[in-house]
C-alpha cells in the first residue's frame, strides 16, 4: 500500500495561495480553519493529503479549493489572452484571484489566441501539460470556422494530403480533415498545434478566418450549456477523454 503524504496545514494553505503561512497562523486564530467541523489552531500541525481533503476542510465558511493536479475546462471568451505576462485582460482573470498564486502555478494547455473562442484547459499538472501538447500524441483539436469567402471546393483535399506548407516553414502539415457546413462555414479538426496554423491554413488557400471556435480536445467537448467565461473542474474519466 503506497503512503499517504502529509503535509504541515501552513504550507499546503500557503502553496494554494491562501496566504503568508503568518496569515495563515492569524487565520486559523481567528477560527477560519476548520477540518471534520472542528478548528484548527495549530497550523504546524501535519495532516494526510487525501483526495476527499478538500470535502472536509473548510477556509472561512467555504470548502477548500481543489488540491494540486487539477484540471479547469474554460469556454474562452474573445478578448483574453492565454499569457501570464502579458498586459490587458487575462483568461486568469476569469478563475478565484488567489489562485494565481498557486505553486506549482496554473497554466494553459496549448493557447488559444485573443481573436479565437473556445474549449481550452487549464491545469497545474505539469506532466498531463505535456502530455496533451506533445506531438507524439496525435490529439485532435476540433475547430469551428467562419470565412470571409466562399469555400471553392479544393480545401478538404489540400487539408488531406499531408503537404500543404504554411508560408515561411519548410515542414509540411500533416493531414487534417474538413467538415464543409455551408460555403463560409466548416469544421476543422487538426492534431499540432502551430502558431496560428487554422488561420494560417485557409490563407495559404487564398481565404482569410473570420471567427474561430474551438469545440473539441480530442473526445472532449465544450458543453453546450456552458456559455463564455463560465468553467468547471473535470473528473478523471473527462479527462482521459482527451486522449481518446
Amino acid at each position: 500500500m503506497a503512503k499517504v503524504q502529509t503535509v504541515r496545514i501552513d504550507r499546503l494553505l500557503s502553496s494554494m495561495g491562501y496566504g503568508s503561512r503568518s496569515e495563515i497562523a492569524q487565520m486559523a486564530k481567528s477560527g477560519g480553519i476548520r477540518l471534520d467541523g472542528a478548528k484548527l489552531l495549530n497550523v504546524a500541525e501535519r495532516i494526510p493529503v487525501t483526495t476527499d481533503l478538500p470535502d472536509r476542510m473548510e477556509i472561512r465558511g467555504e470548502a477548500l479549493d481543489p488540491l494540486a493536479g487539477m484540471v479547469v475546462l474554460l469556454n474562452k471568451p474573445l478578448g483574453l489572452t492565454c499569457s501570464h505576462k502579458d498586459d490587458g485582460a487575462l483568461v486568469y482573470d476569469i478563475l478565484p484571484g488567489r489562485w494565481k498564486l498557486r505553486k506549482p502555478a496554473i497554466s494553459t494547455i496549448g493557447r488559444l489566441d485573443k481573436n479565437t473562442s473556445g474549449l481550452l484547459l487549464l491545469t497545474d499538472d505539469g506532466a498531463l501539460l505535456h502530455r496533451v501538447i506533445s506531438p507524439k500524441r496525435d490529439v485532435k483539436k476540433t475547430y469551428r470556422v467562419t470565412l470571409a469567402r466562399p469555400l471553392d471546393g479544393s480545401e478538404g483535399e489540400q487539408f488531406a494530403s499531408g503537404l500543404l506548407m504554411l508560408n515561411g516553414e519548410s515542414k509540411p502539415l500533416a493531414p487534417a480533415d474538413l467538415q464543409v457546413i455551408s460555403e463560409t462555414d466548416a469544421r476543422l479538426t487538426i492534431t499540432e498545434g502551430r502558431y496560428h496554423q487554422v488561420r494560417r491554413m485557409f490563407a495559404a488557400t487564398g481565404n482569410h478566418v473570420e471567427a474561430l471556435h474551438r469545440e473539441r480536445l480530442g473526445d472532449l467537448s465544450l458543453p453546450a450549456a456552458m456559455a463564455p467565461g463560465q468553467w468547471t473542474l473535470l473528473r478523471e474519466d473527462e479527462i482521459a477523454l482527451v486522449f481518446q
